[in-house]
């Protein structure tokens, strides 16, 4: 047991005495270690976050510290565009990497890889990988002490054999928090249990195997019809752009490769979308005929309902119609997350974080929210703005100019900014929506809102406007050409229906 000694003897140094730039778990070996040993395994882990030497208040000749809460579009543009010179950097969050949404509709069925819409937070701010005082912590936040400018954290595990959680605080200077929102299920029981949402690469993942699972058991001897006509019935809830395209995937794999590779039971599967209203509400009333007139023509089943209630194995509509599936898809919108509804701070219209024209949590002095979870109070005067990748991009890139200006003009430590001129405030025009809807076709509608006049394009044309907008959105250069290969691999070879 020497060396449990000697760790005894590294631990008993005070955590005061270190450099501050340095791993802030480093010297706190002997309780960080004794928490994850065999031995403490099964004791319950400590309820008090533990503050470390390296993230506790900044000092005033020390870089501020900004922290980050979330890795999605505007928690990752923020990052992109903070200048690391002026603050350290701190990033929360259960995923250590940025997803590109808008593709992820095409990792379910092998069109994409999936690491091809999956960008890692170092890459995006490298000073978190390199800069003594940045860091990214695979956690969740389960609080914020508005009063003392701290965050408590809590580690992601997984599963029931791996370590317990560790509790751990860190202060901040300015918090960021870009949290985004969940998938609504408007309190329709069996949704969360036996629907699958998408939102996260685990979720694309999760329909992959699904599909391809389904695929390969309605092939085996003894499966009756009926079982084969539910097992191959892919159902989607919700019309719009993420359900549109999906559907859209779907029917391609199903068209050229199904067909092709599952020659016994290709005509029984088969895609149904079902949306309460229009599909695609949001884009020109001739795009959405359109639409409809081509997922119909791809073979989808368009089905205007509102669902009841959800079974294992089939959903009941509001009609009383019984829709037996193998694979349901529930893509309906978003809300905001048990976390922000859990926070005691001001709300706007639809639950979210309530902030003014910079972005600002009013009544919160150094707290920002950007992206689905927040949204502009009432008294602003503004709408609360959709919760799409570029808002939250554009607030993003904002609020990175905002904070790189306020650090340089000696507002970024904490309590430090309130007599500082912050500024224009915000200001979003929407640039247009597009959305594919398969066999090389898509929708690109470019007008600012629904009532305004511009550009709608429809077929073959919009796809590759499609493609070739989302290629140069996509974050790095590795991962364009990740995606330009998969293209090029799947339009000469087909998809891979490998299930991994």
């Amino acid at each position: 047991m020497a060396w449990f000694r000697n760790l005894a003897k590294v631990s008993s140094f005070k955590l005061s005495d270190r450099p501050r730039n340095t791993n802030p778990f480093l010297f706190s070996s002997f309780t960080f270690i004794s928490n994850f040993s065999t031995e403490s395994s099964h004791q319950k882990p400590s309820t008090e976050p533990i503050q470390y030497s390296g993230l506790l208040p900044t000092k005033s000749e020390e870089k501020p510290r900004v922290l980050v809460l979330g890795s999605g579009w505007a928690g990752c543009r923020l990052m992109k565009g903070i200048d690391t010179k002026t603050y350290d950097v701190v990033c929360v969050s259960p995923r250590n990497h940025m997803v590109f949404t808008p593709l992820l509709a095409s990792t379910c069925v092998g069109t994409l890889e999936f690491r091809s819409v999956a960008e890692p937070i170092g890459r995006i701010q490298p000073a978190i990988s390199k800069e003594p005082g940045s860091y990214f912590f695979l956690a969740n936040c389960t609080g914020i002490d508005t009063d003392k400018h701290v965050v408590n954290c809590q580690t992601v595990t997984e599963g029931s054999d791996s370590l317990d959680p560790w509790r751990f605080s860190i202060a901040y200077d300015k918090l960021v928090v870009s949290l985004g929102a969940q998938a609504s299920t408007f309190g329709i029981r069996g949704v969360k249990e036996h629907a699958i949402f998408l939102r996260e690469v685990h979720h694309a993942q999760e329909i992959r195997r699904k599909l391809l699972l389904n695929l390969m058991l309605s092939d085996v001897p003894g499966i009756t019809e009926e079982e084969k006509h539910r097992l191959l019935h892919c159902v989607v809830v919700g019309g719009g752009p993420t359900g549109v395209e999906f559907s859209g995937e779907l029917s391609d794999f199903i068209m050229r490769d199904v067909r092709q590779r599952y020659v016994h039971v290709k005509d029984y599967i088969r895609v149904t979308l079902i949306e309460a209203n229009d599909i695609l509400s949001s884009f020109d009333d001739r795009l959405r005929r359109y639409a409809t007139k081509q997922l119909t023509k791809s073979g989808v089943r368009l089905v205007r309902g509102i669902v009841k209630d959800v079974e294992a194995q089939k959903i009941l509509l509001n009609d009383g119609t019984e829709v037996p599936y193998g694979l349901l898809v529930w893509s309906t919108g978003v809300g905001p997350s048990s976390f922000v509804n859990s926070l005691e701070l001001p709300k706007s219209p639809g639950g979210r974080i309530g902030i003014d024209e910079w972005l600002r949590v009013p009544s919160v002095p150094d707290m920002f929210a950007i992206g689905d979870c927040g949204g502009f109070l009432e008294s602003t005067g503004k709408p609360v703005l959709p919760a799409l990748a570029q808002v939250a991009e554009r607030q993003g890139k904002y609020l990175a100019s905002l904070l790189n200006r306020i650090g340089k003009a000696g507002g970024g430590h904490a309590n430090s900014a309130k007599d500082l001129d912050f500024g224009e405030p915000f200001v979003y025009k929407h640039l247009g929506s597009m959305a594919t809807v398969g066999r090389y076709k898509a929708l690109v509608d470019l007008r600012q809102s629904k009532e305004a006049k511009g550009l709608a394009l429809a077929g073959f044309v919009s796809w590759f406007i499609w493609r070739s907008a989302y290629l140069t959105r996509v974050v790095s250069w590795r991962n364009r050409l990740y995606v330009a290969i998969n293209w090029a691999t799947t339009f000469v070879f087909g998809r891979d229906i490998s299930r991994i």
